[in-house]
């Protein structure tokens, strides 16, 4: 086994193998861009180096900085994670050549699965179901135009070298095909550095279904069964889960037989993954095969109780797998979501900014937490905002829902918006529940999972009366000097004589101004909202839990926060309110917001479609912009003609800088 690996990753999954690697009692080292230097997984490591700028070109990307480190360490193999280089043949072709063992497959079995066209027609020729499309060489337009007829509609364009849901489009018609093909091309161009595409025949409501497989260099190939990661927005996996609720035994047994065909195909070695779409009939066809560690791959590692980073350094290190197929079995059901800094309502935009408050669930038998950051810690423009992957693992697959609905009461994020109401709603929504989701779900009834429900005001009562609570319990310490703990002049309820305490206070509730009128102190309250009046008693606040009476009905609700921003979760839905100053200001008061298209984040402007002078119609796309791996489209806030052009494709802006204005029709 090895003395010491260096991990060429950052964030969560970092780590994650720092975790495995100190567990078997391996030095680790660390690298870090300048915008991660106090980043956790620098943290943790035994050793970190700093090896470039925040843009992932600058550093994570740089592999020769890299290996370079791992030499001047003393490390003996290089662990590449997820993302950045994991997948580049290139790089683990460098790290051999510098004497070094890269934990993963061959450059040369990555190079087989590099291009999906490639990877497909091997595939075919193994004897793997595939997907009926082109794959060929000639790229032109009229090319493709005429197969994609053939193939017949709707069909899938895919950037052949691509992955994580970048470069594909679905095309419906023969008219829509040649825009949505200049698109795709271009956004692999822009992700992957070339725009070679394949044609795939597409399913309608398919389930996406991954077997993971693993291989060692002694002639042993084995699967791990399967995940389920058919809940999907816009290509990427939302929550993943095992075992399928689609699978038969039957299918399972086929499907792992040739996810094992698929693997030896190309001479694989290490940990992978082969993934399949399948049809409502039970039709399966091939994908692709990811050659690296999965980011769901915490839910195969819960229901086979195995560390997959361990396989992977024993593998690496020249061990023969640790257990055979007839060894392994699948124990309970476990589920994963991932909780991301993005707001769901604005299209999903990924966020960045201080996590000012982090609550994640303890960590339990049948709940695990994988996380790179703590509250304190800087979700960063640079690189994927994801704060923490949530997992849990239960007898069956009810129970692991309520478990995972149970975990996620227990987040909170304060800073950066979050993705945590969505998940929420998506775990409760019909169609996880009944196991009956396909791909296209999500982004056929987003809608579903993104209103949120009526406010109700009987549990804004209750959130106020904890914040009471709250500020009582903060102010308690501030009259502990007094010798006598029954005077009012101890108390802290603004005790005066002849009337009781009453106060008028201001909340922020869901971006609303709300003002409520208090009466009362030490869990006895009288709160007036809007002209209704609730009566609250018995309001006891037991650590997370809070217990008390609303108009004589009982009640008992999580609490997280402080005195200022308060959520309470009654274990269906959350509310948050946060206290502002009594004469805030209502509105933001801004005006001329239809004159102007900003930035909605810092990003790189990718193109610019109009010009100085252009008339514009509402909607119409003005820009496009590149942001955390992602192309975000702007559009003209209404009919004009373009006064100004600020920015350049290639320009670097930051957010809510100024990019074209509008004036008006002449």
């Amino acid at each position: 086994m090895f003395d010491t690996v260096l991990i060429a990753n950052r964030g969560e999954i970092a780590c994650r193998v720092i975790r495995t690697c100190r567990a078997l009692g391996i030095r680790t080292v660390a690298v870090y861009s300048e915008a991660d230097a106090d980043a956790q997984h620098v943290r943790q490591a035994d050793e970190a180096h700093c090896i470039g700028g925040p843009r992932p070109q600058d550093s994570y990307l740089r592999g020769e900085a890299i290996i370079e480190v791992a030499l001047r360490t003393g490390a003996q193999a290089i662990h590449p994670g997820y993302g950045f280089l994991s997948e580049n043949a290139d790089f683990a072709d460098a790290v051999e050549a510098a004497g070094l063992v890269f934990i993963g497959p061959s450059a040369a079995s990555m190079r087989k699965m590099g291009s999906k066209a490639g990877a497909k027609e091997l595939m075919q020729a193994a004897g793997v179901p595939v997907v009926p499309g082109y794959t060929g060489e000639d790229q032109s337009p009229d090319v493709l135009q005429r197969e994609a007829d053939r193939i017949g509609y709707p069909l899938m364009i895919k950037a052949a070298h691509g992955g994580g849901g970048k470069g594909m489009r679905i095309v419906r018609s023969h008219d829509e095909f040649l825009p949505n093909l200049e698109s795709c091309q271009r956004e692999a161009r822009n992700a992957f550095g070339r725009d070679r595409v394949l044609l795939e025949r597409y399913i309608e409501k398919p389930r996406h279904i991954e077997i993971q497989v693993f291989a060692d260099r002694h002639g042993n190939t084995i699967h791990l069964f399967e995940r389920e990661c058919s809940a999907q927005r816009r290509y990427q996996k939302v929550l993943e889960e095992s075992p399928s609720p689609f699978l038969t035994p039957a299918l399972r047994a086929a499907m792992g037989d040739a996810a094992v065909l698929a693997a030896r195909a190309i001479d694989y070695a290490n940990a992978g993954t082969v993934e399949f779409i399948v049809g409502q009939d039970g039709a399966f066809y091939f994908m692709e095969i990811n050659t690296r560690l999965q980011v769901e791959h915490p839910v195969t590692e819960m229901v086979t109780g195995l560390d997959l980073v361990e396989w992977q350094l024993r593998v690496a290190a020249g061990e023969a797998l640790p257990r055979r197929m007839d060894e392994l079995s699948q124990a309970g059901h476990a589920i994963e979501v991932r909780l991301y800094a993005e707001d769901p309502d604005a299209g999903f935009l990924p966020g960045s900014g201080r996590l000012q408050r982090l609550r994640l669930p303890d960590a339990a038998p049948s709940v695990r937490i994988d996380s790179g950051v703590v509250e304190g810690d800087v979700v960063t423009i640079f690189y994927d905002p994801m704060i923490a992957k949530l997992i849990v693992h239960c007898a069956d697959r009810a129970q692991a829902l309520a478990r995972l609905r149970d975990a996620l009461a227990g987040c909170e994020v304060v800073g950066p918006k979050s993705n945590v109401e969505f998940l929420e709603r998506l775990v409760r929504h019909p169609a996880v529940v009944d196991g009956s989701i396909d791909t296209g779900y999500l982004d056929r009834h987003l809608d579903e999972f993104l209103a949120a429900p009526e406010r109700d005001d009987a549990l804004l009562a209750v959130a106020i009366a904890a914040q009471h609570l709250l500020r009582e319990e903060a102010a308690r310490g501030c009259n502990a000097a007094s010798a006598d703990p029954t005077s009012p002049w101890a108390a802290t309820d603004g005790w005066r004589l002849v009337a009781p305490a009453h106060s008028r206070h201001v909340y922020d509730v869901a971006g609303e101004r709300v003002e409520a009128d208090v009466v009362g102190a030490a869990g006895t309250y009288a709160i007036e909202i809007a002209a209704r009046r609730f009566a609250v008693d018995g309001a006891r606040l037991e650590g997370d839990a809070l217990s008390l009476r609303v108009d004589g009905a009982a009640r008992r609700v999580r609490v997280l926060g402080d005195a200022r921003t308060t959520t309470v979760h009654d274990g269906r839905q959350r509310l948050a309110v946060t206290r502002l100053p009594l004469h805030a200001l209502e509105g933001s008061g801004a005006e001329g917001g239809a004159d102007r298209v900003a930035a909605p984040m810092p990003g790189r402007v990718v193109v610019t479609r109009v010009q100085v002078g252009e008339s514009v119609s509402a909607g119409q796309e003005v820009m496009v912009i590149e942001a955390m791996k992602m192309e975000l489209s702007l559009k003209a806030p209404r009919d004009g003609v373009v006064g100004e052009v600020r920015a350049a494709a290639g320009d670097f802006v930051d957010a809510d800088a100024v990019l074209l204005t509008l004036e008006a029709a002449a």
